[in-house]
């Protein structure tokens, strides 16, 4: 299975993604990060991304080209200026019409709020999209 996370600025989010899915389902998963900045991208290979990939042609570029099973981010990802700006438009529309799973983490920024997910701890997320991979994986 073929994973791609995507994340910006200091890639926080995506870190802890990574380290969650090698620690839980190592073995079966190639997993690709996308870093809006090479800051981003290095982190998230520190994490134990197998490959990374930097920049706004070069993810661009990736997702139109790839075949993968899934995409990983916040929900600034799917936004034009998403993540303090950080997504382009061309991001934000080619994710978007991936042909894949896309697992977008709710967040409560940019005056973006989904009803239903008040209650949810990043990490009680993060759990249900490793739960649904695995499902897929089996």
């Amino acid at each position: 299975m073929k994973i791609a996370v995507i994340d910006a600025q200091g890639a926080g989010l995506g870190q802890n993604i990574i380290k969650r899915i090698r620690r839980e389902i190592d073995n079966h998963v190639y997993i690709v990060a996308l870093g809006t900045n090479s800051f981003a991208t290095s982190k998230m290979v520190q994490a134990g991304a197998d490959v990374g990939i930097s920049g706004e042609r070069a993810i661009s570029s990736f997702c139109k080209s790839t075949k993968i099973d899934s995409i990983i981010g916040p929900i600034g990802i799917i936004c034009s200026g998403g993540i303090n700006g950080e997504i382009t438009p061309m991001i934000s529309n080619v994710i978007f019409n991936m042909n894949c799973t896309k697992y977008i983490l709710p967040l409560q920024k940019h005056g973006i709020y989904i009803p239903g997910t008040r209650n949810l701890q990043i990490k009680d997320i993060i759990e249900e999209i490793i739960f649904d991979i695995k499902q897929n994986i089996l």
